[in-house]
C-alpha cells in the first residue's frame, strides 16, 4: 500500500482547520489540542473503572460477521471493572465500540469541553472505544459519513485511513461499510490482495493527548499497540453526495442487509466476501 505520513501539527486556529484540512477534506493529527480538559490528566483505564465500574459494557472481538448478528450487535458483555481488569492483566480481542458516555456516565461530561472547529458538533453523540493490545477494528467507514475528530487517552494506537476514492482498491463487501475481514492491513498480503498496491492511504500513531481529525466517509483502520481508548466527537457530513450516501445507509441498506441475512442466511455473507474479490479484480483489470 502506498501511506503517507499523516500531517502533525501541535495546535491549530480555526481558521487554519477550516482552510487546510475540512475543506480539503484532509487528515490531521492535533497534538496538544486538549491539555486545558480535566479528562487530559485524569482520563485512563483506572479512572474509568471507578467511574463506570458496575456498567455492563458491549464487548465486540475479530470475529468474522455471521449472518445471525444483528447491526453492531455486541459479541459479550461484562463490567467495566473486570474489562479493565482484563486490558491490564493480558492481551485481548475484545474491544468497547460505540459506548456512549453521556448516556451511561453523564459525569464524565464535566471532563470536557466541545471545542470550536467551525463545524456543528452532535453533541448527544459522545463515543468512547477501548481496546487490549493487537485487539483492532476491520477496516471500515462510518455509516452516517460524518466528520470525525478522535480524542486519544493512554497507551498507542496505530492508525490507517483512505478516502472514498480509494474504495476500488480496498475489496469493499458490497451492501455493507467494511472490507473483506480477512484482510490484515497492519501486513497485508499483497500477492492475495494485490490491488492494496494501488489504494493511497494515510498512517499514524497515536498517543495519550493526540487528536485525530477524520474526514467525512474516510475508511479507517485502528489497532492497539498497548490498551488504550478514544473519544470521538462527529459533525454531519457536509457535501450533499456524503449526506445522501448517509441517509441511504442509514434508512435503506442497513435494512436491506439485515433482511437478506435473514432470507438467505450464510449464502449470503458468502456471496458477498466472493463479490468483493470478483469486483476489485475487474476494476483492477480495466485499469491496466
Amino acid at each position: 500500500m502506498q501511506l503517507q505520513e499523516i500531517d502533525r501539527v501541535k495546535s491549530i486556529t480555526k481558521k487554519d482547520f477550516l482552510e487546510n484540512y475540512f475543506k480539503p477534506q484532509k487528515p490531521v493529527v492535533i497534538e496538544k489540542l486538549k491539555e486545558d480538559w480535566p479528562a487530559f490528566s485524569k482520563w485512563n483505564l483506572d479512572y474509568m473503572a471507578e467511574m463506570a465500574g458496575d456498567k455492563m459494557v458491549p464487548l465486540y472481538d475479530d470475529r468474522p460477521v455471521s449472518h445471525k448478528d444483528d447491526f453492531n450487535e455486541p459479541h459479550a458483555e461484562m463490567k467495566m471493572t473486570e474489562y479493565v481488569n482484563l486490558l491490564k492483566k493480558e492481551p485481548t480481542k475484545y474491544r468497547i465500540f460505540l459506548w456512549n458516555i453521556l448516556k451511561e456516565v453523564p459525569q464524565l461530561q464535566k471532563d470536557f469541553t466541545y471545542p470550536d472547529f467551525g463545524l456543528k458538533l452532535m453533541k448527544s453523540l459522545p463515543m468512547l472505544f477501548f481496546g487490549g493490545k493487537d485487539s483492532y477494528t476491520f477496516m471500515h467507514y462510518d455509516i452516517d459519513l460524518a466528520n470525525i475528530f478522535h480524542f486519544h487517552f493512554q497507551g498507542k494506537k496505530e492508525v490507517i485511513l483512505f478516502d472514498q476514492k480509494q474504495t476500488d482498491h480496498l475489496y469493499k463487501i458490497p451492501h455493507s461499510l467494511i472490507t473483506r475481514e480477512d484482510i490484515d492491513f497492519h501486513n497485508p498480503d499483497l500477492k492475495k490482495w494485490p490491488a492494496l498496491k494501488q489504494a493511497k492511504g494515510y498512517v499514524a500513531n497515536l498517543e495519550h493527548g493526540n487528536t485525530l481529525y477524520m474526514p467525512e466517509g474516510y475508511w479507517h483502520y485502528m489497532r492497539y499497540l498497548t490498551p488504550g481508548f478514544s473519544m470521538s466527537l462527529r459533525a454531519i457530513p457536509r457535501k450533499p453526495k456524503n449526506l445522501a450516501k448517509a441517509v441511504y445507509n442509514i434508512a435503506i441498506m442497513r435494512y436491506y442487509d439485515q433482511l437478506m441475512r435473514k432470507l438467505k442466511g450464510q449464502k449470503w455473507i458468502d456471496w458477498k466476501n466472493e463479490q468483493a474479490v470478483i469486483r476489485t479484480n475487474r476494476r483492477l483489470l480495466q485499469n491496466k
